[in-house]
């Protein structure tokens, strides 16, 4: 049985895991490990455009703060998920399930897509700054009963 009551409490939780992901994953990673022109020249090394480096450090960024405020989650969630595809088709898939492999596996930026879905399909959870307007799917009007 799914207990509602928790449910707004467990939104939060991924919310601000998520959130606290996304910043760590730009700012210590690609900023302070590797350095912006560090990362841009492994996104040419792949064979993407280097000023795409910054562009995906300033998202991952600026999302993860507005996830952990609680800023239109659910949008902040789906707008960073073609970055996480991008991640996964570009540069992981090809190099098997394990990131610790060289340039990094898949089931990182996999998993972190399959959250931001689940963010997305959620919402914002508990103390959120700014909730989010509900995603437009036919007959999700209304919250759904219990499930036992």
């Amino acid at each position: 049985m799914t207990d509602l009551r928790l449910v707004p409490y467990a939104t939060l939780l991924l919310r601000l895991a998520l959130g606290l992901m996304f910043l760590a994953h730009s700012v210590v990673l690609k900023l302070m490990t590797f350095g912006l022109p560090g990362t841009a020249a492994f996104f040419q090394a792949v064979g993407l455009p280097g000023w795409l480096a910054y562009a995906t450090f300033a998202c991952e960024a600026a999302g993860g703060a507005l996830l952990i405020l609680g800023v239109q989650s659910r949008w902040v969630a789906l707008a960073l998920s073609p970055f996480l595809v991008g991640a996964l088709v570009s540069v992981h898939l090809a190099n098997g399930w394990v990131f610790t492999a060289p340039n990094g596996g898949w089931e990182y930026p996999a998993y972190l897509f399959v959250l931001c879905l689940a963010q997305a399909m959620l919402g914002d959870g508990a103390y959120a700054l700014s909730p989010s307007r509900p995603l437009p799917l036919v007959g999700a009007a209304t919250p759904t009963p219990a499930l036992r």
